[in-house]
């Protein structure tokens, strides 16, 4: 009998949970699906089950609201702003095509009826500061289309401002930091409504950052320092800084930000497909989505090494005990990454997560903050409009 019982627990815990979670507003903050169509030749509004993590059908089956879309490019291809304008095309014709299933929202009146009518509100964030290739007054273009985030700093570092990656390279020799330009990007972000976003950058920028934004600012893709030790993730201190902003930190599902054990059996794998990966690099293919088509290629040897959700509940768990459940929520990097934890392998996983903090004791409040509720309010204090 003890077993019925608990079997009937586990069922209605379940369906508790799925209840909570498609009567929440989940928002996730970041997703490269639109480079990843761009790079596959596909498109949004196309069935890419077994092609992309995405499309517009199986993120509304997985219970997404509101999409903060991804506009990146490496800091090796030319002309980073026209790519980031082109990548901004390709959404707005996939938004014209689908007038009843996404929208580009710019103000809040247009989100709420976005989301009134059970439509995906659409918008951007731009994945590193090189692609206004500086120029200031490219932010209020950006801005005008529907760009409502940008990260500071990619992986590479623009003039203004010094990445992860920069801060660690002994042969770097740019600022590290903030330049007076990159804190006039700030003041200009603040003042338009563009929230900054800390993703990516290194210490000395991250600082910089904290002590010259008026608003609160987000992690739109990062895990716990602590629980992994990647350069990607976000150390005790800083954690606490947002916290004291007001800012929030959206979870990335990259196995290599989950798991410390990650990067050696992925460098592994990467090895042992070196041929494969040159060949697709010699096409013109960008290196990130040449590691992912490849693991897609071989998905038991991708899925053998992948952590479980349990691991990135540890880096929720981590950051909640220092700042409170007011400042986390998901910023999954769907189609920008080639592996994540096994129960959340595409869009349509959103619901274990849910599932996840149910099984915590976490309300229906606290879910619905960590789901949404969390960004939509910094949203709205650097974007009352």
């Amino acid at each position: 009998m003890k077993y019925l019982v608990a079997l009937f627990l586990l069922i209605s815990g379940g369906a508790n949970a799925q209840a909570i979670h498609y009567k929440s507003i989940l928002v996730d903050t970041h997703n490269d699906c639109i480079t990843a169509c761009i790079e596959k030749k596909v498109s949004l509004d196309q069935d890419l089950t077994g092609i992309n993590h995405s499309d517009l059908k199986r993120m509304k089956t997985g219970g997404l609201d509101y999409q903060l879309f991804s506009v990146w490019c490496d800091g090796e291809k030319a002309n980073p702003y026209a790519w980031a304008m082109r990548s901004m095309d390709t959404l707005e014709a996939v938004a014209n095509r689908n007038p009843d299933k996404i929208v580009i929202a710019k103000n809040w009146k247009q989100i709420q009826k976005a989301l009134k009518e059970n439509k995906i509100v659409a918008q951007y964030g731009v994945e590193g500061g090189h692609m206004i290739e500086d120029n200031i007054d490219r932010l209020d273009t950006f801005y005008n289309r529907g760009v409502r985030y940008m990260t500071l700093t990619w992986n590479n570092s623009p003039s203004w401002a010094s990445s992860h990656t920069a801060e660690k390279d002994p042969s770097y020799t740019g600022p590290k930091g903030l330049t007076s330009f990159g804190k006039e990007i700030i003041a200009r972000m603040n003042k338009l409504g563009m929230i900054v976003d800390i993703s990516h950058v290194g210490e000395a920028t991250f600082w910089d950052a904290i002590n010259t934004t008026t608003k609160p600012v987000i992690a739109s893709h990062s895990n716990a320092y602590t629980i992994c030790p990647v350069t990607r993730n976000l150390k005790d201190d800083q954690i606490m800084a947002v916290g004291k902003n007001g800012g929030v930190i959206h979870l990335n599902f990259f196995s290599g930000f989950v798991d410390s054990n990650f990067s050696k059996k992925d460098a592994a794998f990467r090895n042992n497909h070196k041929a494969e990966i040159d060949s697709l690099l010699a096409t013109g293919l960008q290196r990130e989505y040449a590691f992912t088509m490849v693991s897609e290629k071989y998905p038991v040897e991708s899925e053998a090494i992948k952590p479980d959700l349990e691991q990135l509940m540890q880096h929720f768990d981590h950051i909640v005990k220092l700042i409170g459940i007011d400042h986390v929520g998901i910023g999954s990097d769907f189609d920008g990454i080639n592996s994540a934890p096994k129960e959340l392998k595409t869009v349509l996983d959103y619901p274990a997560f849910t599932q996840a903090l149910i099984a915590r004791g976490y309300s229906n409040k606290d879910v619905a903050k960590v789901l949404g509720g969390n960004f939509l309010r910094v949203y709205r204090i650097n974007n009352p409009n």
